[in-house]
């Protein structure tokens, strides 16, 4: 059974991030959304209640088997988000995020959804705000290689191959690749091959030293519709406040960006 939570507050990001949610599980079974409003003022809560009222019979009506809501005042929104997905058993959150030059505290939905991948407390998809679903075909996994039996999420990975039946492009950047593959990196290589076996896949290998550069390039060549990664090392939000890869991709992709904790 998938739940999957989506953050809602209404704006056009989040909006656009919940009906890119309801498009990818339609006709999808055993598979729940659970829209999530955080409002602040008690003289909010009807209206709200009318305004997820109309966007659970909107998604019902796409084809989505189950759709639920929760209504909540005050609190924090990512301390909120946390104890639903707990109780609920959520599979992933679903969050929208804003492209921006600007300084990262204009950005609060950004700010809110990179905390929600700090806190690895479940799978976080992150949709941009112009991200539009037309199909999942080509999907993406960034992995340093490094003992992946222990850092590869693959169960939550299978379940979305499993979902969407896309290719699985395996992709590593390292400016150390030259002509051959290191043994170190052909045993990691076996070892995910075996792990993805019963799956459409192929490794890539790219010797460039810029990351950032490295992936968008691969996304755009390979038409990539989905970019996972493993928080522990291109994801995590210290490295992202400083001005890493990170921040880049979260806040400049056009496709979605799934982070899945080891």
């Amino acid at each position: 059974m998938h739940r999957v939570i989506v953050a809602i507050d209404f704006s056009e990001i989040s909006m656009n991030a919940a009906r890119f949610a309801a498009d990818s599980l339609a006709g999808q079974k055993e598979t729940t959304i659970i829209l999530y409003h955080n409002f602040q003022n008690s003289h909010d809560c009807n209206n709200c209640i009318s305004y997820l009222e109309s966007l659970k019979k909107e998604f019902l009506d796409k084809g989505v088997e189950a759709v639920e809501y929760e209504n909540e005042m005050g609190g924090h929104l990512v301390d909120n988000l946390e104890r639903l997905a707990h109780t609920r058993r959520a599979t992933s959150v679903v969050m929208g995020i804003k492209g921006s030059h600007s300084v990262l505290k204009e950005a609060v939905m950004g700010n809110s959804t990179l905390e929600m991948v700090e806190r690895s407390f479940c799978p976080v998809l992150i949709i941009p705000a112009d991200a539009k679903f037309n199909g999942i075909k080509n999907v993406a996994f960034a992995s340093e290689f490094i003992d992946v039996e222990m850092t590869t999420p693959a169960p939550f990975i299978k379940s979305v191959l499993d979902m969407f039946n896309p290719f699985l492009h395996i992709v590593n950047v390292n400016s150390k690749h030259y002509v051959a593959l290191t043994e170190d990196f052909r045993k990691e290589r076996a070892k995910m091959d075996e792990m993805f076996k019963d799956y459409k896949h192929e490794f890539y290998f790219i010797g460039m030293y810029n990351f950032y550069e490295a992936i968008n390039n691969f996304i755009k060549d390979y038409k990539i519709d989905m970019l996972i990664t493993i928080p522990r090392h291109h994801m995590t939000v210290m490295n992202t406040l400083k001005g890493t890869h990170t921040q880049k991709l979260a806040y400049h992709t056009t496709i979605p960006l799934l982070a899945v904790h080891q």
